[in-house]
């Protein structure tokens, strides 16, 4: 297999879309480019024509391939895309992945899944993509079929942006183009034969689906690709009423749940669902939302934990929010040696020295301090000349959720509890005026508490 070697550069019209995307994404000098390259023709026509225009750009350029291991020419598809970037001056990372053979949502998923958290982890503005028009078309056809909503219709767009952003400067240009143009420019590639197995729901897609829907309607394609444009508008649209609402309904931190009843239920769901969303977690699926909602909107529990997948929807004394589902099991005891800060569950356990705050200093250094659940028949009084309370009823005076209160940490000296996380500090641990303290508090995502 030889590698590419471009001829005189054609005049093409793909050339103009690539340059159109730097310019609307800004891309620049001392921008940092680099070309998802499979190795197929797509991704090296891409790769060809940004290094066409790095040098008038003033952009740095370089190629990540993903090696699967799913093939057994993957090692040929790595070796060309060495040569290729060779002959180019160009300098190319390989990444080697394990691809989950379980994955819930099939090899393609658990494929993509593994090539997207390789390729994150480059040092770059860009990651630049050659996905193209009817690539556009498969996916929104695809997601349809799924029962996506606005946002997973809207399918890819030309720019991203991100830490590292996204370009896809040939989104629409057509395969027939692309191919057009490598042969103009005499260009080689290599063949992914699997893309003709129809096992893989794409595949059947792109060589039953849609040349039966293209024979019946010619611009198929290009009308979902314009599908798609208007999708991600209305998705943005809804950004800015959920944002809106945001406001109106909160403080920032969580909503008022008297303000969320007075939205209709569609836009409490779009609500909650970019609340979600701007966590960084996947939106849940309908029924789990719809449930959320009516629960919100007509239940009667002071209480709710709700888990929505990677979150839960929270309410609790009028307050409604979004935090991580805590992690399996209950932490373990841990032993403070006078760290700024300790690892507690999914959280941290921060430490700050305080002159006149917090718990006294000088008791946490004669004792053994450790930081652990609350233990069986805990009781602290939290006020001078106030009697021992529960654990209980003292995270009910504090207003402490019930899911939370089995994984608060607790700290104790001795034996003692001196500090138990969103209730606060034994009176008699209390730092006296003027003297050094240690006021402790527990970061979990989502769920900041200070005792």
């Amino acid at each position: 297999m030889a590698a590419s070697r471009i001829r005189a550069q054609p005049d093409s019209i793909l050339v103009g879309r690539v340059a159109a995307v730097l310019d609307g994404a800004g891309v620049g000098p001392g921008s940092r480019l680099c070309v998802a390259l499979s190795g197929g023709v797509d991704s090296v026509v891409t790769l060809h024509l940004l290094a066409a225009l790095r040098e008038d750009r003033g952009f740095a350029l370089c190629a990540a391939h993903v090696d699967h291991g799913l093939q057994p020419a993957a090692g040929d598809w790595s070796a060309f895309c060495k040569r290729l970037c060779a002959d180019l001056g160009l300098e190319i990372e390989v990444f080697p992945v394990t691809v989950r053979r379980d994955h819930p949502d099939g090899l393609e998923a658990a494929a993509r899944e593994a090539r997207h958290a390789a390729l994150a982890a480059l040092a770059v503005d860009w990651l630049v993509f050659g996905h193209h028009l009817d690539d556009q078309a498969e996916t929104v056809l695809f997601r349809l079929l799924r029962g996506v909503g606005v946002r997973g219709a809207g399918a890819m767009a030309a720019c991203e942006p991100g830490a590292p952003g996204r370009l896809r400067p040939l989104l629409e240009a057509r395969r027939s183009e692309i191919l057009e143009h490598a042969r103009e420019a005499g260009l080689a590639w290599v063949e992914d034969h699997s893309n003709a197995d129809r096992r893989h729901t794409r595949n059947r897609l792109r060589h039953d689906v849609l040349p039966c829907v293209e024979a019946a309607f010619p611009q198929a394609a290009a009308m979902l690709a314009r599908s798609a444009l208007n999708f991600r508008e209305a998705d943005g649209l809804l950004d800015e009423l959920a944002h809106q609402d945001a406001r109106a309904c909160g403080d920032g931190e969580s909503f008022s749940l008297a303000a969320l009843r007075a939205l209709s239920a569609p836009r409490l769901r779009n609500l909650l669902r970019w609340r979600i969303r701007c966590s960084g977690a996947e939106a849940p699926a309908r029924a789990r939302l719809v449930e959320a909602v009516r629960q919100l909107r007509h239940g009667v529990a002071p209480s709710l934990h709700l888990p929505l997948g990677q979150v839960a929807c929270c309410l609790h004394r009028g307050r409604v929010w979004v935090e991580e589902m805590p992690a399996h099991g209950l932490p373990q005891p841990v032993r403070w040696c006078d760290e700024e800060a300790i690892d507690w569950g999914d959280g941290r356990v921060v430490f700050e020295r305080r002159r006149g705050e917090g718990l006294c200093a000088a008791q946490l250094e004669r004792g053994e301090v450790i930081v652990a659940s609350r233990r069986p028949g805990l009781r602290m009084s939290d006020a001078p000349g106030r009697p021992r309370h529960s654990f209980k009823n003292l995270c009910q005076e504090a207003g402490v959720p019930p899911w939370w209160r089995d994984r608060l940490p607790v700290l104790y000296v001795d034996g003692e509890p001196v500090w138990i996380a969103g209730v606060g500090i034994a009176a008699s641990a209390r730092c006296e005026a003027g003297a050094e303290g240690v006021l402790p508090s527990w970061w979990r995502p989502g769920s900041p508490l200070r005792g």
